[in-house]
């Protein structure tokens, strides 16, 4: 029984599948239908933004709740003519906010840290408002029955002193409504905090909501692989939740039970590298939403319920909004859980000691080329009882493989007299036919939890390593720099390319030969592939192939000695 030449063709017709897959995704087709990524949606540009950012109130889906449905749709710009809206800058050393008087939305978000070609470049630009993109902050008051101050509203605006607070005040119906920005150095959290003044002759019930608008075309820096983009959301009994664009559209998703007054909770809205999160207080009512506004146009958010307010009386609260980059270090202390952000899916609980590993490794070396080095070595180094013995296996199978060659040929009309006289064989020799498939197998969750963390760490965006590698987040173009070309070609795949192939040549041979010619062209096919991957991504293959090389060299070689 073939076990082995099984589980090969299972590899190749599975790689065969997944190139096909990324080959429609590139040329703008569906995925197949079962490795649509959850984060699939709609690309088109929404048809109908004139009509919502001039403040159209579009409806809400029926998820929502009589309260919430009471929350204004639409994108806003001016609709209060001939007053003109003002844009004032809030920023610090990592931030640059643009916010409009209407409705103190925040309709532009610089990261000045990050550039938007990894080393080079000008900031990510990660919120705007355009015709071809949209992504908004905002937040506003309702309260049932009663005509209040929302986003939708044009508020006076005071900018502090020092260019990091910032006052939006605005009045309705006899309900004045203050929201005050505050930035804070260094920092990628903005502080709002609002406060509700019921100047009318008699109380009130309000609630304020807080909401990220974002349209559903997805943000993947390459075409050959996809991370997740779209809302999410956090409860401490759901833990952290996804929420595709998609499940928005077709309403699968019902939103979660109201939290509790002292369980933490927040909504977010996440792309590859970064994110943006409303995290409101916890001692008071909050629940979610979350609905389509328009056509490719969507938003998640969170109401806040204010106590009772008396004539002349005043209730405030405050609320954080986050704008960054999914570091860690950065979104670990914000709030319960808010590190999960950063989502490694089925495979956290490895990729998070891993990515521990790597931080503390880079803390020594200083360089993350350098770290995912000796961390390629150290987890090799971990593995090595299992790698030796699948090599010991594949270098057995290597020294009888004329004899199966032998036996193919032999009993070609005999499937049944083959496998038996190849089980009897490998009884004779103590060959275990799975013996070089198993320990690898076994190794599989860990390389592919250190390819997800390789994959989603900011941390090696524009981040060097040596000679011509300047973005290790970036694909290898050494080589089409040096000639023009518009593709991405590289040493770095050359090498891995190099490596699978002397690797596939130590290995046995499959005794068919079609399997062995395809054996011999799996090398071009992945090089292919890694031009477009992260020049990380293929620094850990090429070290981790090169030290596979070496460990089956020298257990050939002891086989061969011992022969």
């Amino acid at each position: 029984m073939e076990i082995k030449k099984t589980l090969l063709w299972v590899v190749f017709s599975v790689s065969g599948i997944m190139l096909f897959n990324n080959w429609q995704i590139a040329h703008g087709n569906k995925p197949l239908p079962f490795l649509a990524p959850p984060s699939a949606t709609n690309s088109t540009t929404p048809s109908n933004v004139k009509d919502a950012e001039n403040g159209a109130q579009l409806p809400n889906t029926p998820s929502l709740s009589q309260k919430q449905s009471n929350i204004p749709g639409g994108v806003a710009k001016n609709t209060m003519e001939p007053i003109a809206i003002n844009t004032i800058h809030l920023e610090n050393d990592v931030l640059d906010l643009e916010i409009s008087s209407k409705g103190g939305t925040i309709t532009k978000s610089s990261l000045k840290k990050h550039l938007d070609k990894g080393d080079k470049g000008d900031p990510v630009i990660l919120m705007e408002n355009k015709a071809n993109h949209i992504y908004l902050a905002r937040s506003g008051l309702i309260s049932q029955g009663l005509d209040v101050p929302n986003h939708n509203d044009l508020f006076l605006q005071k900018l502090g002193s020092d260019g990091t607070t910032l006052v939006l005040v605005s009045e309705k119906n006899g309900i004045t409504y203050e929201k005050t920005y505050t930035l804070k150095p260094n920092s990628y959290v903005l502080e709002v905090t609002h406060k509700v003044t019921n100047k009318s002759s008699s109380p009130i019930l309000s609630t304020i909501y807080a909401e990220l608008v974002r349209d559903g075309t997805s943000i993947d820096e390459s075409e050959f692989y996809s991370t997740f983009t779209g809302p999410a959301m956090f409860t401490e009994k759901d833990k952290f939740k996804e929420v595709a664009f998609k499940d928005i559209e077709n309403n699968k998703i019902p939103p979660p039970a109201p939290l509790g007054l002292e369980e933490p909770g927040w909504v977010a809205m996440v792309q590859h590298y970064f994110a943006s999160a409303w995290i409101p207080e916890t001692n008071t009512k909050r629940e979610f939403y979350f609905d389509k506004l328009d056509k490719n146009l969507y938003r998640i958010g969170m109401t806040s319920s204010l106590d009772t307010i008396a004539p002349g009386a005043t209730q405030s609260q405050t609320a954080k909004l986050f704008i960054g980059p999914d570091d860690e270090t950065i979104l670990r202390p914000i709030s319960p859980g808010f590190e999960l952000i950063k989502d490694y899916g089925r495979l956290t609980i490895i990729a998070k000691p891993i990515f521990w590993f790597l931080t503390q490794i880079h803390s020594v070396v200083g360089n993350w080329g350098w770290a995912i080095i000796i961390l390629t070595v150290l987890i090799k180094l971990a593995f090595f009882p299992l790698s030796a013995a699948s090599y010991k296996s594949m270098a057995r199978m290597k020294e009888v493989q004329p004899r199966l060659v032998q036996m193919k040929e032999q009993y070609k009309n005999d499937p049944t007299k083959l496998n038996k006289e190849m089980m009897e064989m490998y009884r004779k020799e103590k060959i275990n036919p799975l013996g070089g498939c198993l320990p690898v197998v076994i190794q599989i969750p860990v390389f592919i939890s250190l390819y997800w963390v390789l994959l989603l760490s900011v941390e090696m965006r524009g981040a060097p390593w040596t000679l011509w590698i300047h973005d290790l987040s970036a694909p290898d173009t050494s080589l089409s720099d040096l000639v023009g070309l518009s593709i991405p070609i590289g040493i770095l795949p050359i090498l891995m390319a190099i490596s699978m192939f002397v690797q596939t040549k130590l290995n046995p041979a499959p005794p068919d030969p079609v399997q062995a010619k395809v054996m011999l062209f799996m090398p071009l096919a992945f090089s292919l592939m890694f031009f477009f991957f992260p020049s990380g991504l293929v620094l850990y293959y090429i070290v981790n192939n090169l030290l596979s090389i070496g460990q089956q060299w020298q257990i050939n070689r002891l086989y061969g000695s011992k022969k």
